[in-house]
């Protein structure tokens, strides 16, 4: 198992496949990087080094008490990228992972960075405020803290069949799909867990759009219930007008899974120019 460690002493694991123009996949909460299972092997095959890392407290990685805001996390992410000496590299956030994506442009500027790519992704701010009230009322985010308190399986079994857009009129999520995404979000920290949603939805990442000056992918689904597109995925898009924004219609949040083969696609097609 290969690590790399971070400025403060945690050991961050990643798996590192393939030869080529380098990816670095960087996933949702509450999930790790095995949740980019569809894309990281299709990529690697395509002729890319696709590098997907495990966060902070999720994973195989360590879990500290403390480091998951997003300085941090984008230092993590630094970490890795000088470390292993990785230039022109695409990064690709999901969800959570796409605030890394921003924070780290806003943080350490693009010059090991050739493409960025968010997908169902919470920037651009989540959370509504008086200059934001077009975000996510706070109660909402309040409820998840409380539900993960509590119980936090009984609360996540559910939630992940929302994120899938999981129902009784789709079946294309089966329930073991939708038990191994519950694995995953439980071998995360429980600290690591309860704060990182304190992070998504309280950071700022409006400064931070103004750093994406290299070609960027915007992916959304419009039946998003996780996420809502007109909060995050048009408002990144108005944000960073140059960048493609790819509206996939019907899809629920974690299309990674539900649409993997068109999302293969438009990331190679992306990723190969």
């Amino acid at each position: 198992m290969a690590f790399v460690e971070t400025p403060d002493g945690v050991k961050l694991f990643y798996n590192d496949w393939g030869q080529g123009p380098v990816v670095i996949l960087i996933h949702g909460w509450p999930l790790n990087g095995d949740m980019w299972e569809y894309q990281a092997r299709v990529l690697a095959g395509q002729g890319f080094r696709v590098i997907a890392y495990d966060r902070r407290g999720f994973g195989r990685s360590d879990q500290p008490w403390s480091g998951y805001d997003y300085d941090t996390m984008a230092d993590d992410l630094h970490a890795l990228i000088t470390t292993l000496d990785l230039n022109a590299v695409s990064l690709v956030g999901f969800s959570m992972g796409g605030g890394e994506v921003a924070r780290y442009l806003g943080r350490h500027g693009s010059a090991r960075v050739a493409k960025a790519c968010l997908i169902s992704a919470v920037t651009p701010f989540l959370l509504k405020t008086d200059d934001n009230p077009g975000g996510v009322d706070v109660s909402v985010f309040e409820s998840m803290v409380a539900g993960l308190e509590k119980d936090r399986p009984g609360f996540l079994a559910p939630f992940i069949k929302t994120f899938l857009g999981a129902g009784m009129l789709n079946f294309s999520v089966s329930s073991e799909l939708q038990q191994a995404s519950l694995t995953q979000a439980m071998t995360a920290s429980p600290k690591a867990t309860i704060d990182c949603v304190r992070a998504f939805s309280e950071t700022d990442f409006r400064q931070d759009m103004k750093a994406f000056t290299i070609p960027t992918l915007i992916i959304h689904g419009t039946s998003d219930a996780t996420v809502p597109m007109d909060v995050s995925g048009r408002r990144a898009h108005e944000m960073v007008p140059t960048a493609t924004f790819l509206e996939y219609d019907g899809e629920p949040h974690g299309l990674h899974f539900t649409a993997k083969d068109r999302l293969n696609k438009d990331l190679f097609e992306f990723l190969r120019t």
